[in-house]
């Protein structure tokens, strides 16, 4: 009988006999099996604590903690409840193998076994323990996706929603109207960017290993340009004014333009959002450490309470009890920029401004545009 094509997981071997551990573990091993033994109860717990197996083939009468006291164990923990364990018994006894079920068994091999039955047993569980967690991991990954998209959107669409109300009003004066207009273009545009950026990600991660990729490269100045732009005229209108400092000349940093205006305008809405009371947002562009540049963002609101800092970048935290944001605000919104930023191999981080109020520091290295060379080879 061959293997099933599912043999690539970890199996714990729990037996007191020398000989069983030793046909066992060479029997797996030929077919494709990563093995770990044990020769008692205490031993194999304390190996699950440090790897769970995909499968553990147990003794059920041993000295000391036999199987079903192993078992019991096992399953009094969160992380192993979902285990298979198959037992190993000489013993064909109707009430004890019902005990075995009744502990958690999921199968039971007899002993003295037969190969071909003890391989069969093991590939099914084996196979439906990694059917299931890859399940569970695409499940999971689907949920982030919806999570993070979700996120990103709201961003563009309450400004579509801004400047759509803005050219509702009768008062809107008739030479803003084009901006409004553009703003709604713009934040449109940038909402399907996000989508589209999302689908291709997920089609590279299934057919692309990512090697030789170009190292993008965004400019600072096109950043803050751009959020100034977008973000002036609501800032206005909320009563906060927007300062912005610029590098001494244009720098580049390592770093999709479209992911880092992204974050950037994370920290802009955020501080719409908490900080009106301080009435100013400044926005600027410094020398980090040796090799990067920071994107900081400043307000004079109330800044952040030192009880709450360390929760400040964990997913569903909020800055305050209450939602500004009128039950949109996910509390996913730090947490994903700093995975982000992260990714991309810079950092995110908050400090209290002097004088009050808060300041979020992107830092990112710095890198410089590639330049065209000529490589005609009949030269």
């Amino acid at each position: 009988m061959s293997a099933s094509a599912n043999n690539t997981g970890h199996i714990l071997v729990v037996d007191d006999q020398p000989a069983n551990l030793r046909v066992v573990t060479a029997l797996l091993s030929r077919h494709g099996y990563a093995v770990i033994t044990a020769a008692d109860g205490e031993t194999a717990l304390s190996i699950c604590e440090q790897q769970t197996p995909d499968l553990i083939l147990l003794d059920m009468m041993m000295p000391g903690m036999d199987g079903f006291a192993l078992l019991s164990q096992l399953k009094q923990r969160p992380e192993f409840l979902r285990m298979p364990v198959v037992f190993l018994t000489a013993a064909q006894d109707r009430d004890l193998l019902l005990r075995a079920f009744d502990a958690g068994a999921v199968d039971y091999v007899t002993k003295p076994f037969m190969p071909e039955e003890l391989l069969a047993r093991v590939n099914t569980h084996v196979g439906l323990k990694l059917t299931r967690d890859r399940l569970e991991r695409v499940a999971r990954e689907r949920q982030e996706l919806v999570n993070l998209v979700a996120h990103d959107l709201k961003n563009p669409l309450t400004s579509v929603l801004f400047a759509s109300e803005v050219l509702l009003q009768d008062g809107c004066k008739p030479e803003r109207i084009p901006r409004y207009l553009q703003m709604i273009h713009e934040s449109a545009s940038d909402a399907v960017g996000y989508i589209r950026r999302y689908l291709e990600a997920q089609a590279d991660a299934h057919d692309n290993d990512g090697d030789g990729a170009a190292v993008a490269a965004t400019g600072l100045q096109e950043t803050l340009d751009w959020l100034e732009r977008r973000y002036e005229i609501q800032l206005e209108a909320l009563g906060m004014r927007l300062q912005i400092a610029p590098p001494p000349t244009d720098r580049q940093v390592a770093i999709d333009g479209l992911v880092l205006r992204q974050v950037a305008e994370n920290l802009v809405t955020n501080a719409i959002k908490y900080a009106q009371t301080g009435g100013e947002l400044k926005l600027c562009a410094r020398a980090g450490a040796p090799g990067f540049w920071r994107l900081i963002a400043e307000d004079r609101g109330p800044g952040i309470p030192r009880s709450r800092q360390r929760e400040l970048f964990k997913p569903f935290a909020r800055l305050t009890e209450d939602d500004p944001a009128g039950g949109l605000s996910s509390g996913l919104g730090l947490s994903l920029a700093r995975q982000i930023i992260s990714n991309a191999g810079g950092q995110l981080w908050y400090e209290d401004r002097d004088g009050g109020g808060a300041r979020f520091i992107i830092e990112m290295p710095e890198t410089r545009p590639r330049v065209a060379t000529d490589t005609n080879p009949a030269l």
